[in-house]
């Protein structure tokens, strides 16, 4: 469970099951800021080949599209995923597998909402721009997700400030 695993004392008074309890809301939220996210952008997404310019689309960005249309839809059954295995073991008393399921299902969201975000940029950059400055900004928005979700985060792990 990683961070768990590392700190088993973190000074709460808790048993096994409550802090099994805690990091599975834990999860639960952080899920559902996710999924108004993926729904946003697949929402985005689904209204695109409803629009006159679509038909303006070259190949190479009718393949991102469908690529963004394939990350949105995995991403959204990533986000569901944790909670259909919940409702299925729920009472069987496997609350450590589910919470260590669901933290595995966490992070694909996370990098399927961060390839959709760099491809939606790349796609509209390149539609709007030309694609050099599309894979520009794409790179670019690719790294600063990079940096937030991946480097921030483990900088942060055993600091005690």
């Amino acid at each position: 469970m990683g961070d768990d695993e590392r700190q088993q004392d973190d000074g709460r008074d808790e048993t096994e099951e409550e802090r099994l309890d805690r990091k599975w809301d834990d999860l639960l939220q952080e899920l559902r800021v996710m999924q108004t996210g993926v729904q946003l952008l697949a929402g985005f997404l689904l209204t695109l080949p409803f629009q006159e310019s679509f038909e303006d689309l070259d190949d190479v960005q009718r393949r991102l599209y469908l690529a963004l249309v394939l990350v949105a839809a995995l991403t959204t059954a990533m986000v569901m995923a944790p909670i259909a295995v919940h409702r299925r073991l729920s009472g069987l008393h496997v609350k450590e597998r589910l919470v260590r399921t669901a933290h595995a299902m966490v992070a694909g969201v996370l990098t399927g909402i961060a390839l959709l975000i760099t491809g939606m940029v790349v796609f509209i950059f390149d539609f709007v721009v030309d694609r050099t400055i599309a894979l520009a900004m794409g790179g670019g928005v690719a790294l600063v997700l990079l940096t937030l979700l991946v480097v921030l985060p483990n900088t942060l792990v055993g600091r005690d400030d």
